[in-house]
């Protein structure tokens, strides 16, 4: 029989991604997929370390493993991956508290996973048990830095039938004094704009309607194989890949966010028009501590431009309350601006130290915890509000929804995302008519990667609610929608 594994996957969109990769190489290498953890011969546990209980998770995961162990007597190999991995290094497993990992793999080698595992593999059937659990010179290790991109096309799992991660660019020069992705994801290196537009191709002819193009300063690209293609360039060549309903990308630095790039957000049909706009703070000085380049005025200015030339543009955000200096007078200056600009969505956090980064080294955390949720929860009351009143604005009007899951709360309704990166909510239509708009027959799989008209009739803070363009719904109340 084959081996089995499981992978579960904490962060961004990202480690996402390469945990689809991780997943084409085990299964190359002979491997099964599962869900059950009981089942599973390797469990690989990609960690997020840009948020501190993202830490907080792999720890608990990895005592959670240790009692399956103990009520199973049977022990699947631990890989951990991805950005603690490479934090941590070799201390991942001093600090573990006797859990067991049996492999290490930093951000950069995970073209290295199937050999990892069989050498880790070797190491077990050789070690005496007790040694295992308590010692870990028995853990294999790499988390070598490594300037190679390339990837085998072809070879990612891709567990999304509708959209398709393609990475453009890996790491980050830009060392804002809060983030730890350049210590863990490395310098800046940019993927060969051949390849970005191969793996675009194959995305698409295996049906994923949507490309969503990944680094971490995304409009920072330009490609070392063509020194005219910058990111503007990039979307214009996605652009004209056949099968390709929908272009993303995240996530764009402000400071980056030229003419040419708010151009081609305005002019490609198929580019959403959505922009994630990083500011995390509404203070300049906030923001000149945390190291943005950017100032509250420049911000303002920008978004100014974008509405001027994409005025149905949705705007979203990050923001971090309660960094290390940070008074009430700089947060209400943050409200201020969620004010002015007016998101259509906003991811919001509180300041955790992270390892190694400048903040961590210099800056005391002079915020009290309980002011952190009070800011938190002020700021995301107020965006609560804003998010509400935008959302409202919509009921009575359609709009062009590319339906990506079946919905997890009801029966017999599907969900997708406008242009604008709003979830919208509809029931599936009752059949039997020759309508266009209709299919043979109410399968939710049937709806996937179509693109339909939805007429809203129902705002909520989070998701709007409607029926597909020209066709009765099937009764609100049987299809359980219209609820709150």
């Amino acid at each position: 029989m084959a081996k089995k594994y499981l992978i579960e996957t904490f962060g961004c969109q990202m480690n996402v991604h390469d945990s689809e990769r991780l997943a084409g190489l085990l299964e190359q290498a002979g491997y099964e997929p599962t869900d059950d953890e009981r089942d599973a011969d390797v469990v690989v546990i990609n960690t997020c370390s840009v948020r501190e209980h993202a830490e907080e998770k792999l720890y608990t995961r990895l005592g959670e493993l240790r009692v399956l162990e103990e009520e199973t007597g049977r022990r699947p190999l631990v890989a951990v991956a991805g950005c603690v991995a490479q934090q941590e290094g070799a201390a991942l497993v001093r600090k573990t508290n006797g859990h067991v990992i049996d492999v290490v793999l930093g951000t950069q080698r995970l073209k290295m996973l199937p050999m990892l595992v069989q050498q880790a593999t070797g190491t077990r059937r050789r070690g005496d048990r007790f040694r295992l659990l308590r010692d870990s010179a028995w853990s294999v290790i790499d988390v070598a830095p490594w300037d190679d991109m390339g990837f085998p096309l072809g070879v990612a799992r891709r567990g999304d039938p509708v959209k398709a991660y393609v990475t453009i660019i890996e790491g980050c020069n830009d060392y804002c004094a809060f983030c730890v992705v350049p210590y863990t994801r490395g310098h800046e290196r940019m993927r060969p704009k051949a390849d970005i537009l191969a793996e675009v191709r194959q995305a698409a002819e295996t049906g994923r309607r949507e490309i969503q193009l990944l680094g971490q300063i995304v409009n920072h690209y330009q490609a070392p194989d063509d020194p005219r293609c910058d990111f503007a360039t990039l979307l214009e060549a996605v652009h004209e890949v056949p099968g390709v309903e929908r272009i993303r990308f995240a996530s764009p630095h402000p400071r980056h966010t030229g003419a040419r790039l708010i151009e081609a957000v305005r002019d490609l049909p198929k580019v959403c028009k959505h922009l994630h706009l990083p500011v995390q703070s509404g203070s300049t000085r906030v923001l000149q501590a945390m190291r943005r380049r950017h100032s509250r005025e420049d911000y303002l200015d920008l978004v100014a431009r974008i509405r001027a030339a994409i005025p149905n543009v949705a705007l979203s955000t990050d923001m971090i309350v309660g960094f290390p200096g940070e008074t009430r007078e700089d947060f209400d200056e943050t409200l201020s601006l969620v004010e002015a600009v007016q998101y259509h969505s906003i991811f919001s956090f509180k300041y955790s130290a992270r390892p190694n980064t400048l903040a961590s080294k210099r800056m005391p955390d002079d915020v009290s915890e309980e002011e952190k949720t009070a800011r938190i929860v002020a700021l995301q009351a107020r965006q609560r509000e804003i998010q509400t009143r935008l959302y409202v604005q919509a009921v009575g009007r359609t709009v062009e929804v590319l339906v990506d899951a079946v919905s997890r709360r009801r029966d017999g309704e599907m969900s997708g995302r406008t242009t604008g990166n709003t979830v919208v909510n509809f029931p599936i239509p009752a059949c039997g008519s020759d309508s266009e708009s209709r299919i043979a027959a109410p399968d939710s799989g049937a709806w996937l990667g179509r693109t339909v008209p939805v007429t809203i009739w129902r705002a909520g803070p989070n998701s709007l609610w409607g029926e597909v363009a020209g066709v009765p719904a099937v009764a609100r109340a049987e299809a359980g929608v219209g609820l709150a």
